[in-house]
C-alpha cells in the first residue's frame, strides 16, 4: 500500500492535518515512515463542536506521543452564525499556513473523498472545474492518500495496530456531503460496479486536458494580468470564459466560482467601466483594457483550499 502514497518525500518537512480519524491516522504513520520522524509535525484543531471533542484531542496527543511527532493544538472560538463547515475548513488551513514555516501541509483526502467531492460539485456547481477534483499537490498542500480508498486506509490502520476516532457527524444527513456518501455513491454502484473508478478516471482525463487548456490561456495572456477588451471579444466563447476565470482567480488569490459565466457581459463593458461580481471580484476596464481586482483590498486572503 505504501507504494501508492503520493508526494511525501524522505527527509522533506511536512505538517500533517491530524483529526484522529482513520485517514489522518494512516497519513500520520505513513508520513513518519517515509519522511522520517524528525521531519513530521502534526496540527489538531479542536473546534469544540461535539461533546467528545476533548477525547479526540487527548487521543491525538497520545498517538503523536507514541509516534514521536510534535503536536500543535488550536481551539478556535466557534462563530455564532454562518456555515460551520466552511468556517472549520478556513480555520484548519489558515492555522496550517501560519504554522507550516516552509514545510508541506498534508491532508488525508482519499480516492473515496475524491469521488464524493466530484459528485457533490457536479450537483452544486455548473463548472468544468467541478469535474477536475482534487490534485495530489496544490502549492504546499499535498494529499498523499489520494490514490487510496477509505477501505485501504482502514486496513492499514488495523494492520499497524493504530487506533482511530470515529466522527459521528460524518453520518449525519444534515450535511450534503454525507448524503452523497450514504445515498448517491451506493446508487451509482448499483448502476455499475465500477462507477467510482470511472468517476476517478474521468477526472484524471479532464485534468490532463485541462493542462492543455491552461497552456492556451497562458499563450493568450502572455503573462499579463489584463487583456484588451477588443482581443477578449474576438476569442471563441469557451476560451473567453477560461481567460476571464483565470484573471479573476488570480486577482483575488483563490477560485472565484461563476465568473466565467459572466464572460459575455464582461466583454460587453465600455472602455471605462466597472462591474462587481460574486466572491469579492470586480471587473475594471480602463482605456479599453480589462483587469480584475479584489473588492476587499488590504484584507488577508483566505488560505487556498479544497476540501
Amino acid at each position: 500500500m505504501i507504494d501508492k502514497v503520493l508526494e511525501l518525500q524522505a527527509e522533506r518537512k511536512v505538517l500533517v492535518l491530524y483529526s484522529g480519524g482513520r485517514d489522518s491516522t494512516c497519513l500520520l504513520d505513513v508520513a513518519v515512515r517515509i519522511a522520517s520522524r524528525e521531519s513530521v509535525r502534526a496540527l489538531h484543531i479542536n473546534y469544540g463542536l461535539r461533546e467528545d471533542s476533548a477525547q479526540d484531542e487527548a487521543h491525538c496527543a497520545a498517538m503523536c506521543e507514541r509516534l514521536g511527532v510534535p503536536l500543535t493544538v488550536r481551539r478556535p472560538r466557534r462563530p455564532e452564525s454562518g456555515n460551520l463547515q466552511a468556517w472549520a475548513r478556513d480555520v484548519r488551513y489558515g492555522e496550517a499556513a501560519l504554522l507550516a514555516d516552509g514545510s508541506d501541509i498534508a491532508a488525508g483526502h482519499t480516492a473515496t473523498d475524491q469521488v464524493e467531492t466530484i459528485l457533490y460539485r457536479l450537483a452544486s456547481s455548473p463548472s468544468r472545474r467541478a469535474l477536475l477534483g482534487m490534485r495530489p499537490r496544490e502549492g504546499v498542500l499535498i494529499r498523499p492518500l489520494l490514490s487510496l480508498t477509505r477501505e485501504e486506509t482502514q486496513a492499514y490502520c488495523v494492520e499497524r495496530g493504530l487506533e482511530w476516532r470515529e466522527d459521528v457527524s460524518n453520518e449525519s444527513a444534515a450535511y450534503a456531503r454525507n448524503r452523497v456518501r450514504a445515498s448517491l455513491v451506493p446508487a451509482l454502484r448499483q448502476i455499475h460496479p465500477a462507477a467510482e473508478q470511472n468517476v476517478l478516471a474521468l477526472a484524471e482525463l479532464l485534468r490532463d486536458e485541462g493542462d492543455v487548456l491552461d497552456a492556451v490561456v497562458d499563450e493568450v495572456l502572455g503573462g499579463k494580468p489584463e487583456i484588451p477588451l477588443a482581443q477578449l471579444r474576438e476569442l471563441p466563447t469557451a476560451l473567453r470564459r477560461l481567460v476571464v476565470q483565470r484573471l479573476a482567480d488570480a486577482a483575488v488569490g483563490r477560485p472565484a466560482p461563476g465568473t466565467a459565466r459572466r464572460a459575455d457581459e464582461i466583454a460587453a463593458l465600455g472602455d471605462h467601466a466597472a462591474l462587481d461580481l460574486p466572491h469579492g471580484v470586480r471587473a475594471v476596464v480602463g482605456r479599453g483594457t480589462l483587469r480584475f481586482e479584489s473588492q476587499t483590498k488590504g484584507q488577508a486572503k483566505p488560505a487556498p483550499i479544497n476540501n
